[in-house]
């Protein structure tokens, strides 16, 4: 025996007419305009969180990929080139051990923006060598980075320690 009452059936066999039940045009205007304004509300809070997750976890990759071209030259006592292209957005270490090549690319909406200190008479935006010799001091410099919202931050490798740190920039 049917329990709703679109399911009954009158005597003759017949379904009863049951008073309509559902939503108006109104009812559901009225919703979807609410869901309409917090999505309007929160997109931009929930992009600035991913644009900030994005320059974190490139500055830590930055970080990693420097502290494993210092440890690499040191216990595997061979010198390590660091090459950065910065309109590419991308890192390489190279080695004279054969097959030897590590890279790693900046994420989606973070840019080299700097390799300090500058070169002068270099153009910026040209590839920059660096070279980590065994038993040699780590090189003092310092790659800054970007996002689209104007965050910057700078790791810098201490010459003293040869650990990566990472650095906040006041906007420019």
């Amino acid at each position: 025996m049917p329990t709703s009452s679109a399911g009954k059936t009158n005597r003759v066999g017949r379904l009863k007419a049951c008073p309509t039940k559902g939503v108006t045009l109104v009812e559901m205007v009225v919703v979807v305009a609410i869901i309409s304004l917090i999505v309007g509300i929160s997109f931009p809070a929930a992009s600035a969180g991913l644009d900030n997750v994005r320059m974190v976890s490139a500055v830590d990759s930055v970080a990693t990929f420097l502290n494993a071209a210092v440890n690499r030259a040191e216990r595997r006592q061979q010198p390590i080139e660091l090459v950065i292209f910065p309109l590419e957005g991308r890192l390489a270490l190279y080695s004279n051990e054969p097959g030897f090549i590590r890279e790693l690319s900046m994420p989606d909406g973070v840019r080299i923006e700097a390799v300090l200190p500058e070169q002068e008479g270099a153009d910026p935006a040209l590839p920059r060598r660096v070279l980590f010799l065994p038993g040699a001091t780590v090189p003092g410099i310092a790659i800054q980075l970007g996002n689209r919202r104007n965050a910057h931050r700078r790791v810098r490798l201490d010459p003293m320690t040869g650990f990566p740190r990472v650095e906040s920039v006041a906007s420019q």
